[in-house]
Order: C-alpha cells, then structure tokens, then sequence
C-alpha cells in the first residue's frame, strides 16, 4: 500500500511594495479629487488628458506579454546574437543602437516595452550577463527621447507649447541628442559592458530559434508591425496600440485561449500613474507652483537653461517626468523656447536616478520583473545619477550652442 505524499505548502500571497505605492497614490488621487483641493472642473481636465496615455499604457503592455508569449522576442533574440557574430563591441554598439532608433522613431516607452524583452531573451540565449543589456534598454530609452516630438510623451505635451515645426524642433534638438546619447554609450561600455566582458571578448552565438506556434508568432509579429506602422503614419499611439492588441488578442483566442489572463492587465502601472497626476496637480495648486517657480527663477542665458534643465531633472526623481514638465512649463513664459527645451532636456535625460522617475523606467522594471532578471539596485542606482547629471549638462550646453 503507497502511502499518499503530503500535500505541497501553500504560498501566500504578498503584494509587491510598488502594489502598495500604486494603491497609496490611487487612494490619495482619489481624496484629492473628492474633498475639493483639486477642483472638479480640474480633476476631470486631468482625467481627460490622461486617457488617451491610460490606453496607451494599459495595451501596449499587454501587446508585449502576449508578444513575448508568442515567442517573437525570442526570434529577434537569436537574430541579433548571429549578426554579431561572436563580438562583444559588436553586441554592445548593435544593441545600444537600435534602442537609440527604437526610441527616436517611435517612442521611449516602446522601447522600454517591445526592447527590453528582446534583449533580455538575448542575454538568457548567449548565457551572459542580463544587466548590461537590461541597462543598455532602459538607458537609452531616456537620453535618445529629444530628437522628435513622438520620441517621448512629455515631447507630446510640449509641442504647441514650444511652437515650431517637427523638421525645426529635429533641427534644434539635433546637437543636444547627439550629446545625450554620446553620454550614454560611453557610461554604459565603462559602467556596464566592460565589466561583465566574457573571457577574450567573445562568445559563442547560439542556434536560430524557432517558434512553437509559426501561426502565432506571425501573428504576433504582424501585429508589433502594426503598431510600429501606425506610429510611423502619425496616428496616435492609444489608437495604434489598441488596434495592434485586438489582432493578437484574436490570434491567441483561435490559437492559445489558455495564455489569455486577467493578469495581463497593468492594474498597478494604471493605479500609479492616475493617482500621480491627480497628487501633483493639487500640490500644484497648493505650493507647488511657486516652488517650481523659485527653482527655475528668472534668470536668462546659459545660467537660466541650466537651472532649467537642472530643476527639470530634480523634479523628475522626486516625482515623474510628466507632471514634473507640467508643473516647468506653467511658470515658464511661453515665449522663452531656450529655457522650455531646457526643461524638456531635464525631464526627458534626467529622470534616471528614481524608478519612478519616468513611466518608461516603471514600463522596463516591469518588463525585468516579468523576466525574472535583477539590476544591482546600488550600481544602477549609482550609475543613473551620474548619468542624469551628465548626461543633463552635456544637452543643456549642447543647445545653448545652437541657440
């Protein structure tokens, strides 16, 4: 007579410290909006402009799950390994540079999304170090977000502000993006990449993989097309990022209905991020905007662009990069386009050394999270800073050059 095995021990559930901070923010949010200190008129402005980057967010995360699930990182991975063919500068630059085009074309949270995956599954199938990579993703997807106006949502907001013509705006952030990811790569190879250098600077490129599903990864891949098609054609990233997840979401109902889960769902990313806009733009009605307005002061010149830039930064660690550009922009006069791209420059290079810094940083510890790779926290966290200061000053002073 076998005698039955003992029942396996439950695990417990315990939330994650950001499910606290989301729920904190989320409940906040809401107490502002209730109790009056942020105006109903205000709260539903907020709200309403909010939306459309809800969507955005909500969607474009499942499109990468259900992506990655589909075995589309994968492919690219085992792409990426054998054009380089065995060299490490060469995975170094071939990487730093398609999350650098990644992030110009498209945008900073794209690439925090649908790269970091892919580099991540090239790092598991070269069996080398997933930090430098993961760094390299998160990195650049900040500092290489100036060039356009679809490179990064604060870019968004700031486009009638700024007031000049896409091919003008390229024109005079050109030289400041140039600076910013110069910056970047050579912090990243001496940081990063030259420390976990396999032995001889080479490694051996693994075998071409091949999906479990071909249909399914067609349609996987069709669908990131998609999206990557819609961005190209100007159409906004809420629309293209919904469209492109109902053609997957309908690829996996034919071909997995199993993998399809409420879990999918960014509910914690969704929670922060409307309890920040709600918080931010109370205190802003209660302090803050005179804060800001003495950090940035009224000085002109190179002095003023660097307090600009600077404040932009500081105020993108302590809270986010989005309202931190709201809260610059309401005290700067509109005329003043030096000192406004300045602040851009600080709120776009800048938020690095906090991960709430900006929602591309939050999208990527998600995406790591979800991977189950882990940053040294210290070093990224040492590293970052050094690389918003730098990184800051280098495109502050580049634009006052062509200014």
């Amino acid at each position: 007579m076998k005698t039955a095995a003992p029942p396996e021990p439950s695990v417990r559930w315990r939330p994650h410290p950001l499910d606290l901070v989301a729920v904190v923010l989320a409940v906040a949010g809401a107490a502002c909006a209730l109790s009056g200190l942020l105006p109903h008129a205000e709260t539903t402005a907020t709200l309403h402009r909010i939306l459309p980057l809800l969507l955005f967010l909500g969607t474009v995360i499942v499109l990468a799950e259900l992506t990655a699930v589909a075995g589309v990182f994968d492919v690219l991975a085992s792409r990426l390994a054998i054009a380089t063919r065995g060299s490490w500068v060469a995975l170094f630059l071939l990487c730093g540079g398609l999350a650098t085009v990644t992030t110009l074309v498209l945008n900073l949270d794209t690439t925090a999304v649908l790269l970091t995956p892919v580099l991540l599954a090239l790092a598991r199938n070269l069996r080398v170090p997933a930090a430098p990579l993961a760094v390299t993703t998160v990195w650049l997807a900040n500092t290489a977000s100036l060039l356009l106006p679809v490179s990064n949502l604060t870019n968004l907001l700031a486009a009638d502000r700024v007031g000049l013509s896409p091919l003008a705006y390229a024109e005079r952030m050109a030289l400041p993006q140039l600076a910013a990811v110069a910056v970047t790569m050579a912090l990243l190879w001496y940081a990063w990449w030259r420390r976990e250098r396999p032995v001889g600077g080479r490694f051996v490129p693994p075998a071409r993989h091949v999906p479990a599903d071909p249909v399914l990864h067609r349609t996987a891949l069709a669908g990131c097309l998609l999206f990557v098609a819609g961005i190209l054609a100007g159409v906004e990233i809420e629309f293209a990022s919904t469209v492109a997840l109902a053609l997957v979401l309908l690829g996996f109902v034919v071909r997995s209905p199993a993998a399809l889960r409420p879990g999918l769902v960014p509910v914690r990313l969704l929670l922060f991020v409307t309890g920040l806009f709600l918080v931010v733009q109370t205190l802003g009605r209660h302090g803050l905007d005179d804060l800001v307005g003495g950090l940035l002061g009224a000085d002109g010149g190179a002095l003023g662009a660097l307090r600009a830039g600077s404040t932009g930064a500081l105020l993108s660690n302590t809270v986010n990069n989005l309202p931190a550009y709201l809260a610059g922009e309401s005290v700067l006069p509109s005329g003043d386009h030096t000192r406004l791209l300045a602040l851009l420059i600080g709120t776009n290079v800048g938020p690095l050394a906090a991960p709430w810094a900006s929602l591309a940083t939050l999208l990527w510890f998600e995406r790591c999270r979800a991977a189950g790779v882990s940053v040294p926290v210290t070093r990224f966290v040492l590293t970052s800073t050094v690389l918003a200061i730098t990184g800051t000053l280098a495109a502050v002073g580049a634009l006052l050059l062509v200014s």
